[in-house]
């Protein structure tokens, strides 16, 4: 499955640029694309769990109480398999949230979710894989596939800042659907992922149209 590199991602911005004048402006006014790889996968599915429906300053409190009592700043499945729930309960972690971390624990630890295989998967199958696990939908299975992966043409449709940025930018009536947000993106494909990259940065306080 194709990556996200150094000329795949000049191919990106030159073809962006060339088929949406609007997202070209974008792409002048905010500069390279700087998109941060995760490289460690499991981390990065604990992280989005640990972050539903609270605050980014509670998730960020909550994942320092966990690297703690894990006593790693690079938390593996191996180690959370090793701490009892009312540990990792002492994290800030709801009943909930510790049955979904339980269960990709488990996944991962047992080798039923190979998460060092997923690369060799096309999208649409890495998200069939992980929205098995419990907790873990679609949106959280496009951020993996964008940020843990480097897949180059992902459209997370239903993040709210995509759907801001593209009602600003397209000066839109309403936050834009499913279908629009598709209609709106075909002529980014094969590379939504970088034009997305974008749209997010595009709604940051400092920038403005």
């Amino acid at each position: 499955m194709s990556t996200l590199k150094l000329e795949s991602i000049e191919l990106a911005l030159a073809h962006l640029s060339r088929r949406d004048r609007r997202l070209r402006q974008i792409i002048q006014s905010v500069g390279p694309f700087r998109l941060k790889r995760q490289t460690n996968r499991y981390q990065s599915l604990l992280k989005a769990i640990v972050s539903q429906q609270i605050s980014t300053a509670a998730a960020r409190s909550v994942w320092k109480k966990i690297e703690t009592l894990a006593e790693t700043k690079s938390v593996t499945a191996d180690a959370i398999v090793r701490l009892p729930d009312d540990v990792l309960r002492t994290a800030g972690l709801s009943a909930q949230k510790l049955r979904y971390i339980r269960d990709l624990t488990q996944r991962v630890h047992s080798r039923e979710l190979k998460l060092s295989q997923l690369h060799r998967l096309s999208d649409e199958e890495v998200i069939v894989e992980l929205t098995a696990v419990k907790g873990i939908g679609i949106w959280t299975a496009q951020m993996f596939l964008m940020f843990s992966l480097g897949r180059p043409d992902v459209l997370p449709h239903g993040d709210l800042g995509i759907q801001s940025a593209i009602k600003r930018l397209y000066d839109l009536p309403e936050l834009p659907k499913r279908e629009e947000c598709h209609r709106i993106a075909e002529p980014w494909r094969p590379y939504a992922t970088v034009a997305s990259w974008y749209l997010w940065r595009s709604i940051e306080p400092e920038y403005t149209l």
